[in-house]
């Protein structure tokens, strides 16, 4: 008799890498003999883009009689145990991790970044659920260090996105710019980054990357209106609302990406686009560091010819082979799945 998988994580929200990371880990669990469940607050979207059954994440009810017909439960990857975002959003994947341990079930925090928790209570609760998990991997050294702090080991893997299986760009001469909203993003920037992208590429099409529509989109089109205002004639479209093989699709056809987004910019590397991070956030720096690519901060400060110029040096195949030596180990997970 197969066993019953359950996944859970921030899937159905149309956010581009959750649903990466949902593609890599489903992708992954077909070589075993598995019924497998995906948790959605779109689950019907989310049975037609990966043919896997699913269910409403928040059936609460439905949820827990799940689980508790099941055998392991997978919580990941991404940034799921946090309280920036709100403190009910990590509220719930605790009460699903709990429910399964309290059903005495196999349970995978799968490639997590954790943290930032706020509230004291929700952080003492977190560790103590967490120490009950039979494997825990995270994506970062700043969420190992703070598990390890509360006695609670965990394995550092790299981003599960790395195992996409990806086809080398063909380069179409498009440049892509990959925005989202955040608070430190500003008009400065924007004004400054639209300029240089005039400057260097008036006469290519640029393509503006909503990769999670709700908040990308008003920030791209906003960045769109700059970029007419200072050359109406100037060739850009949003890409937004696509599946997850589309949206790759399209970028595989890029020249030159410049992104804020972590996942955006994993792509870009696995495709070998050269590509420019924009510095919201450390997991950023980081990945710009490793794979010795241009970064903006977000007070765009830098010089930009330097930059571009930077960014025009770039060769796709060393971008490939860093992408490539990136490689997620799955050894624990299986361990646990064929045990």
């Amino acid at each position: 008799m197969s066993k019953r998988i359950v996944i859970s994580g921030y899937y159905g929200f149309d956010n581009f890498g959750d649903e990466a990371i949902l593609s890599v880990l489903l992708n992954h669990l077909k070589q075993f003999d598995l019924e497998v469940v995906v948790l959605s607050s779109s689950p019907r979207k989310t049975s037609m883009n990966y043919l896997v059954n699913s269910i409403y994440s928040f059936d609460f009810h439905q949820v827990s009689g799940l689980i508790k017909q099941s055998d392991i439960l997978i919580s990941g990857g991404g940034s799921l145990l946090q309280d920036v975002t709100s403190l009910k959003s990590l509220i719930y994947y605790l009460w699903v991790i709990f429910t399964a341990l309290r059903y005495k079930k196999k349970v995978i925090i799968f490639a997590q970044g954790i943290g930032p928790i706020r509230n004291n209570l929700a952080r003492f609760v977190t560790t103590m659920i967490l120490k009950n998990c039979d494997y825990i991997s995270v994506r970062d050294y700043k969420s190992q260090k703070m598990l390890e702090f509360n006695n609670v080991k965990a394995d550092l893997l790299c981003d599960p996105i790395f195992s996409l299986n990806l086809i080398p760009a063909v380069n179409k001469g498009i440049v892509g710019v990959q925005l989202r909203d955040f608070a430190t993003l500003n008009d400065a920037l924007l004004n400054k980054l639209a300029r240089q992208l005039i400057k260097e590429f008036y006469n290519k099409k640029i393509e503006l990357y909503a990769l999670q529509y709700e908040l990308d989109f008003h920030i791209c089109d906003k960045f769109k209106k700059i970029l007419n205002s200072i050359a109406p004639n100037i060739d850009v479209e949003i890409v937004h609302s696509l599946p997850l093989s589309k949206m790759i699709e399209r970028m595989s056809n890029l020249e030159y990406m410049i992104a804020m987004r972590y996942h955006a910019l994993v792509v870009a590397l696995k495709l070998g686009i050269a590509c420019v991070g924009i510095n919201y956030d450390a997991k950023v720096e980081k990945l710009a560091h490793d794979a010795s690519i241009p970064l903006i901060s977000m007070k765009g400060l830098e010089d930009f010819d330097q930059v571009f110029s930077a960014l025009k040096t770039l060769n796709k195949k060393d971008l490939c082979e860093y992408a490539n030596s990136m490689n997620f180990d799955w050894s624990k997970v299986d361990e646990i799945i064929t045990e």
